[in-house]
């Protein structure tokens, strides 16, 4: 938590390596983070971290199925033997109550709905740690309710590592730790 502008988008960034920070060190499985190329930190990215963006980044000309599949289409990243254990993109879809609207496209989804397509895609490789920016900013309170209640699930089945930037309290109490971030500097830990 923290007000605008104190830097929360930007360390969510910077732990998923999207930035290089100007000092110091990020380590993620014991290994450092800052000190591999490019590829190698698409690769990280693409193995263990997903993204729930403020903007959600939908692309505008697919459907909520098609923005929630795209992110397993990326076969580039694949770990040899194409094995891994992805979720059904339109059971995710359902889990978040867009079962009804696979086919629609961002334009005729309501700003909710394009923020519960964006949850979906970044659940769908079943990421170890999921970034959150804001991922219940445009919900009302009975799908916020219904987020929380699927990433705190997602955490306690499957000791999902959940970082959630929020400016809403009731958001922030549902977490195990806040901690507050003033002018890039976190106030508590």
């Amino acid at each position: 938590m923290g007000p605008s502008g104190s830097g929360k988008s930007t360390l969510l960034y910077l732990l998923g390596g999207l930035a290089h920070p100007t000092e110091g060190r990020i380590w993620l499985e014991g290994s450092e983070l800052t000190n591999r190329n490019d590829s190698e930190v698409t690769k990280l990215r693409y193995d263990k971290i997903g993204f729930v963006f403020q903007r959600f980044n939908l692309l505008s000309t697919l459907t909520a199925l098609e923005n929630v599949s795209i992110a397993l289409k990326l076969s580039l990243f694949s770990n040899g033997n194409g094995k891994r254990d992805f979720a059904d993109p339109k059971e995710l879809l359902d889990l978040v109550g867009l079962g009804s609207k696979l086919r629609h496209r961002p334009n005729e989804l309501s700003i909710g709905e394009q923020q519960r397509v964006a949850i979906a895609r970044a659940l769908v490789r079943r990421p170890a740690i999921l970034l959150a920016d804001e991922p219940t900013g445009s919900l009302d309170r009975d799908n916020t309710v219904k987020v929380l209640g699927i990433l705190k699930r997602l955490h306690g089945e499957k000791g999902q590592t959940i970082i959630m930037v929020t400016h809403d309290p009731a958001v922030a109490r549902e977490g195990d730790r806040t901690l507050h971030l003033v002018d890039g500097v976190i106030e508590n830990g």
